[in-house]
C-alpha cells in the first residue's frame, strides 16, 4: 500500500485509477475528435481542449469513486466492476451537465460528450476484463513474515483470507511468548538466521504479533531486520492500515501518544473544513428545501405530532447541542422519554420514516446544525447523551470520538452499517477512531464521494 495524506490506498488500486484517469482522457479527446471528423472531415490535434478533457476525465473519476468502483468486490468481478461503472456514468453526466453550467468554457458538443461516455465506459470495461486476474492476484500482494504464532497471529492468517487481501502470510515464527495457535509456525529456536530466513521466503515486511512484549521483544532479531531494509510493522498500526480502523483489542495509551495522528498542525485543515461547511450547508439548504417541505407534510399527512423533531446530541469535546431531523417515527416511540437503540425492521417507524431513513431525507435538517457550526459535514455520528455515558463506561477510549466535530457522514457510517448494540457501537468506535487520528481533506473529500454509495445502497439504514 501507499500512503497518501496519512491514508492507505492499495497499490492495484492507484494503478488501476491512473489508467482510468488516462482512458478517460483518450476518451474525452476520441469524442470531440470524432464529431469534428463527422463535420468537416479532419482532424486537428491540439492542446486547446486540455481543459475540456480535464473536467471530463476528473468529473467521471470522481463518480466512479462516489459509486465503488475501485471497491474490493470490484477488483475481484469484471461483472460487478462493469455494472458499477454503468451507474458511475448516469451520476457522472449529472455532474457534468451542472459542471458545464457552472464553467461553460469547459463544455462539450453534446454529440461529442456521448461519444466520449461510450468510448470511455467500452475502455474502462475491457481494461478490467483483461486486467481482473492481475489486480487481484497475488503480483500485488505484500509478502508477510509475522513474528508470533499465537491469538495475534491467528488474526493476521484470518485477515489474509478474506477476500480482497492485500497480503499474503509467507510464514510464522514462534516467538515462545504464550501459547501457540498457528500449527504451520517455525519455531525461533529452530532458524539459524532469521534476516537469511526472512529472504529464503522473498518477505518484503515482518509484522511483530507478540502476546506478551515485556522481556520478550526481539531487538537483536527486530534490528537485522531493519538494516536489510525489509519494513518492519507493530500490531495494532499493521491492523489500522489493513483494516481501515483502530483496533481496540489490540491498543494501548502509549501506542496512541506515540504513533502517528492527532496532528496540532491542521489548523488550515480546519479554517478549509469550516469554509466548506458554511457554504456546502448553504448550497444544500436552498436546493433541498422544497424535498424538506413536501417530506414533511408527507410525515403530518400520515401521522399525528410535529413533522420535525429536535434531540439532544453529544458534540465537539463532549459539549451537547440540538439536532433538527424529519420525523420518521411515531411521537410515542420513546415512553417517558427513555432512550431505545432503533433496531431492524424497528416498528416504531412509520411507512414515510421508513422511506426517507432508507434514502437519507431524514437527515437534510441537520445542515442548519452545521451551518451554526455545531456539526461539521464529516465525523463521527452524535450520539444521545444516555447512550454516551453508557458508552463511556463500557468501551475504552469512546472520549476520544469527541475531538472533531460530529458530522451527517463519515468514516464510520460509509464502512459499517447502522449500529444498534453495544457491540456495533465499539465496531463503529474503531472507525471514529481512525478518522480522529488521521484527519485530512483528502479523507473528508474521499468520504464526501463515498457517501453516494450509500445513499444509491442504502444497506444497513434504519
Amino acid at each position: 500500500m501507499i500512503r497518501l495524506f496519512k491514508h492507505y490506498i492499495p497499490y492495484a488500486v492507484l494503478l488501476l485509477g491512473a489508467i482510468d484517469f488516462a482512458l478517460l482522457l483518450l476518451a474525452a479527446e476520441a469524442g470531440w475528435a470524432l464529431r469534428v471528423w463527422q463535420i468537416s472531415g479532419t482532424f486537428d490535434p491540439g492542446g486547446e481542449r486540455l481543459p475540456n478533457m480535464l473536467a471530463f476525465a476528473l468529473t467521471l473519476q470522481g463518480a466512479m469513486v462516489a459509486v465503488g468502483v475501485y471497491g474490493v468486490e470490484a477488483l475481484q468481478s469484471a461483472r460487478f466492476a462493469i455494472a458499477r461503472l454503468v451507474v458511475a456514468a448516469m451520476l457522472g453526466f449529472l455532474l457534468l451537465s451542472l459542471v458545464f453550467f457552472v464553467v461553460p468554457p469547459v463544455s462539450f458538443w453534446r454529440s461529442s460528450l456521448l461519444y466520449a461516455m461510450w468510448f470511455g465506459l467500452a475502455g474502462l470495461a475491457i481494461v478490467r476484463t483483461l486486467l481482473r486476474d492481475v489486480l487481484g492476484g497475488e503480483r500485488f500482494k505484500r509478502r508477510l513474515l509475522v513474528l508470533g504464532a499465537g491469538g495475534r497471529a491467528g488474526r493476521i492468517e484470518a485477515l489474509a483470507k478474506r477476500p480482497g487481501a492485500g497480503f499474503a502470510v509467507v510464514g510464522f515464527v514462534g516467538m515462545n511468548d504464550g501459547p501457540t495457535q498457528v500449527t504451520r509456525a517455525v519455531n525461533r529456536a529452530d532458524i539459524a538466521s532469521l534476516p537469511v530466513h526472512l529472504l529464503r521466503l522473498g518477505a518484503s515486511e515482518v509484522v511483530l504479533a507478540l502476546e506478551e512484549r515485556r522481556n520478550a521483544l526481539p531487538l537483536n532479531d527486530l534490528l537485522r531486520i531493519k538494516t536489510t531494509g525489509v519494513e518492519v510493522h507493530d500490531f495494532s498500526s499493521f491492523l489500522e492500515r489493513e483494516t481501515g480502523r483502530v483496533d481496540l483489542d489490540s491498543l494501548n495509551p502509549s501506542w496512541l501518544i506515540f504513533s502517528d495522528g492527532f496532528s496540532a498542525g491542521r489548523r488550515l485543515s480546519s479554517w478549509g473544513k469550516r469554509l466548506f461547511d458554511v457554504a456546502a450547508s448553504l448550497l444544500l439548504l436552498l436546493v433541498t428545501w422544497p424535498v424538506i417541505l413536501l417530506t414533511a407534510i408527507a410525515v403530518k399527512l400520515e401521522s399525528r405530532g410535529p413533522a420535525f423533531y429536535r434531540q439532544r446530541r453529544v458534540g465537539l469535546y463532549g459539549e451537547t447541542f440540538e439536532v433538527i431531523k424529519l420525523r420518521s417515527m411515531r411521537t410515542d416511540a420513546e415512553v417517558g422519554g427513555k432512550a431505545v437503540w432503533a433496531q431492524k425492521d424497528d416498528p416504531r417507524v412509520t411507512r414515510i420514516g421508513r422511506f426517507i431513513r432508507k434514502v437519507r431525507i431524514d437527515e437534510l435538517p441537520q445542515a442548519w446544525s452545521v451551518l451554526k457550526g455545531e456539526m461539521s459535514f464529516v465525523g463521527p455520528r452524535p450520539e444521545r447523551p444516555q447512550f454516551v455515558a453508557d458508552l463511556e463506561a463500557r468501551l475504552p477510549y469512546y472520549a476520544e470520538r469527541h475531538v472533531v466535530k460530529p458530522g451527517i457522514t463519515g468514516w464510520a457510517q460509509i464502512n459499517y452499517p447502522y449500529g444498534a448494540s453495544i457491540e456495533d457501537a465499539r465496531e463503529k468506535l474503531e472507525y471514529d477512531l481512525y478518522y480522529a487520528k488521521n484527519y485530512t481533506p483528502f479523507l473528508d473529500i474521499l468520504i464526501l464521494l463515498q457517501t453516494f454509495r450509500v445513499i444509491i445502497w442504502p444497506e444497513g439504514a434504519r
